[in-house]
């Protein structure tokens, strides 16, 4: 299975939930981890799963995040797999019923990711997955790492049960 991870990170968590994908998909050379600013949209040609994360950063993905879903052509991810993830604050930590009136109505950036995916012609291999941070700039809350593991491992999963 060719697999590449495009992760954009500002803290450190989203990179290391990124890593810990990477890490449980295993360890050859089939799997590419990249930063998004180092992805390139030509490397999707070989990709059988692309799973793209970001923190979410104001109710969305990182600039850089949407600036590389934007370059995939229509179509550019046929036959391709896709998974999205994002690091946010759990809505249970938000003390502000304001800040968490607007995260209810506008969301995190898993979801829209993983909705521009689809519409370049991905095929959504599991739900958007959000992991969660203690706060703005971390660190990961506890078990987190632990639970990127198994959402990788139920990534293979599916793309064993698909092929």
């Amino acid at each position: 299975m060719n697999s590449l991870i495009v992760f954009d990170s500002v803290f450190g968590n989203t990179e290391q939930i990124a890593s810990a994908i990477a890490g449980a998909l295993g360890t050859d050379e089939n799997i590419k981890l990249l930063r998004v600013n180092e992805a390139s949209v030509d490397q999707i040609a070989e990709t059988d799963v692309l799973i793209v994360g970001s923190p979410t950063r104001g109710f969305r993905a990182t600039a850089a995040t949407t600036h590389f879903l934007k370059q995939i052509p229509r179509n550019g991810l046929k036959g391709v797999k896709v998974a999205a993830f994002d690091t946010r604050i759990s809505e249970q930590d938000i003390d502000s019923t304001m800040l968490r009136f607007m995260m209810k109505k506008f969301g995190y950036a898993a979801s829209p990711i993983a909705t521009r995916l689809r519409k370049k012609g991905g095929r959504l291999i599991l739900p958007p997955e959000g992991f969660i941070v203690a706060d703005t700039e971390g660190p990961l809350k506890d078990g987190e790492l632990d639970r990127a593991v198994a959402w990788a491992d139920k990534i293979l999963t599916e793309f064993k049960k698909s092929n």
